[in-house]
């Protein structure tokens, strides 16, 4: 099976279920994370129907943006200072923001590129120590400094959940669910109707976090390598 036709299983596996949670599939954009391969399966995929993608590096990210213009391109990888600029003028949205000055850095390049930037900010709801994002706790102070940057348009939530354990990851994905209607109901209606996304859920439990309430989920494995297996 090629990457056309994985990418194209994936996305009508997503909308059903969504369609067996009672949500709309057009609520879920499917992110396929083209981190492991290049243009060229980038090409594939957009011909099974894929129209966003992610990356975890920033010379990933430039180069197929430029490829590939008309997708959309996410960020997904640990942010660096120094690449910021880069990041800031190929990403549609940056997932991984929880750092204070990694936002006013991201405010500063995106004024210099004429650009309101769209973040998510990454939440360690598992608490695990190898997981970078904010404690639960912290994201109200960076969700109000956020608020003062005119070049930082925070749109929602990101996490990741333990792997190889379904009940840890539906706690982990319900306990981000939660947080952001918490956040969302005490932010004014204009901020409040942008603040909608919750990514969650990757190739090998993104089905948990349709139910829990995803609005993305980025799937790599199960769209460009021949060897997984759900």
């Amino acid at each position: 099976m090629g990457i056309e036709e994985r990418y194209a299983n994936v996305a009508a596996e997503v909308a059903a279920v969504c369609r067996e949670a009672g949500r709309d599939p057009r609520e879920v954009t499917v992110v396929a994370v083209s981190k492991t391969v290049g243009a060229a399966e980038v090409g594939e995929a957009v011909a099974g129907g894929a129209r966003d993608f992610g990356e975890n590096r920033p010379d990933g990210l430039v180069g197929k943006a430029a490829a590939y213009p008309q997708a959309n391109w996410h960020f997904i990888g640990n942010i660096q200072s120094r690449r910021i600029p880069d990041i800031v003028g190929s990403a549609a949205l940056v997932h991984s923001l929880f750092e204070e000055r990694h936002a006013r850095k991201i405010d500063e390049a995106a004024a210099a590129a004429g650009k309101v930037q769209d973040v998510l900010l990454e939440v360690n709801v598992s608490g695990e120590q190898s997981k970078g994002g904010l404690a639960p706790g912290d994201v109200p102070a960076l969700l109000d400094v956020c608020g003062g940057l005119p070049h930082v348009r925070v749109r929602g939530l990101m996490t990741m959940a333990p792997q190889g354990d379904p009940d840890a990851a539906c706690a982990t994905f319900e306990g981000l669910a939660r947080l952001h209607a918490d956040l969302r109901a005490r932010l004014d209606p204009d901020r409040a109707a942008l603040f909608d996304g919750l990514s969650m859920g990757m190739s090998e439990d993104w089905r948990e976090a349709v139910r829990a309430g995803a609005t993305i989920v980025r799937i790599g494995r199960a769209v460009f390598d021949d060897a997984f297996e759900a």
